[in-house]
């Protein structure tokens, strides 16, 4: 590691060895020139002390019922990468379904995509962080919150011995290119381990790698004929990734992605596949379906492309284009308890 006369630390991309700024505090970095993740090695973080001060701007109304929803298109930051064009949609139809039919009150949602004006209000790594912290702090018994991510997901190298597959899954926030991604340790860290008994917290991510994006310790294998079994994904090394008593759930999807940085988007998708399966399932099955049905919903709309699928609603309307930008194949369930898929509904 190199140290430039402004006190910046610089390493090189061990894939492309272009010239990388080292961020003080952070764990990862993306590289603008090839969009690979690599970790930085523990002796060449740079050590810094995290403000524990909230903006007004995140001290919003805090209802039992909490959302933070987010959609990054990534306009004019992937270097002959484009955009993705469902993001922005995705974020808009998840709180029109969340208001609508869930009663969550639109003041305690929170929502970060790259189109707001409002700088507190911009998927940066910054933000996400604290909104991440304002959804779950002082949670109590009866608590619903909801973490949605519609964008780019990466997987970086392990360095601590809790994955047993060696790799880190993250979230690429805008500023991803020069404050690194969101390493799936520290999401877990922000909106699991807070959660007391009573609180339940449902993530939906739209994004490549995000299969065990919140580290949570089951995995639900679920086959195409209904059987299903959770399989037990605790940290090799023993580490505590369960909640303080709530409940945490992740739908997210299943991709086999064998590169190491995001996919490429489809420049004419109006809407994410994982979004776009999750509302309409939830649209077109009863109030109080299991989780195992609303799988199994969602698996046979992707498997349509979403066609004869069309989201109701102000913000659905318009949509008629349903891609799969996040590479994902299939919906995934993680759960930080085991419970009967097949019994349990879905209540948020």
């Amino acid at each position: 590691m190199n140290f430039g006369g402004n006190g910046n630390a610089t390493i090189r991309c061990k894939y492309c060895s272009a010239c990388l700024t080292v961020i003080p505090g952070e764990h990862a970095i993306q590289c603008a020139q090839c969009n690979c993740v690599m970790r930085i090695r523990r002796a060449d973080r740079i050590p810094v002390a995290r403000p524990g001060h909230v903006p007004a701007a995140f001290q919003r109304a805090r209802g039992k019922k909490r959302a933070v929803l987010i959609g990054i298109t990534y306009a004019g930051m992937r270097r002959g990468c484009g955009e993705l064009r469902g993001p922005v949609n995705d974020v808009k139809c998840m709180r029109n379904l969340l208001c609508q039919r869930f009663g969550f009150p639109s003041e305690c949602i929170i929502m970060l995509t790259d189109d707001q004006r409002d700088p507190f209000r911009l998927p940066t790594k910054e933000n996400i962080r604290m909104a991440m912290h304002w959804l779950v702090q002082g949670c109590s018994y009866g608590d619903s919150l909801v973490f949605h991510f519609s964008g780019l997901g990466a997987q970086v190298a392990d360095d601590d011995g809790d994955e047993a597959d060696g790799y880190d899954e993250a979230i690429c926030p805008l500023d991803s290119f020069q404050r690194g991604p969101i390493l799936d340790d520290e999401i877990n860290e922000a909106i699991v381990r807070p959660l007391v008994h009573g609180v339940r917290l449902h993530a939906v991510v739209d994004a490549c790698y995000s299969a065990t994006l919140l580290d949570l310790p089951y995995l639900c294998h679920m086959s195409r004929n209904g059987f299903w079994q959770w399989e037990d994904e605790s940290p090799p090394s023993g580490a505590r990734k369960g909640t303080s008593g709530g409940h945490a759930v992740l739908i997210s999807g299943y991709s086999e992605g064998k590169s190491n940085f995001a996919m490429m988007p489809d420049a004419y998708a109006s809407v994410g596949a994982m979004t776009h399966s999750f509302i309409r399932a939830l649209e077109c099955e009863p109030r109080g379906v299991t989780y195992g049905r609303l799988l199994t919903s969602m698996r046979a709309i992707m498997k349509n492309r979403g066609g004869g699928y069309d989201l109701q609603g102000p913000i659905g309307a318009p949509i008629h284009t349903v891609a799969n930008f996040s590479g994902v194949q299939e919906p995934n369930l993680s759960s930080s308890e085991m419970f009967d898929i097949h019994r349990k509904p879905f209540v948020l």
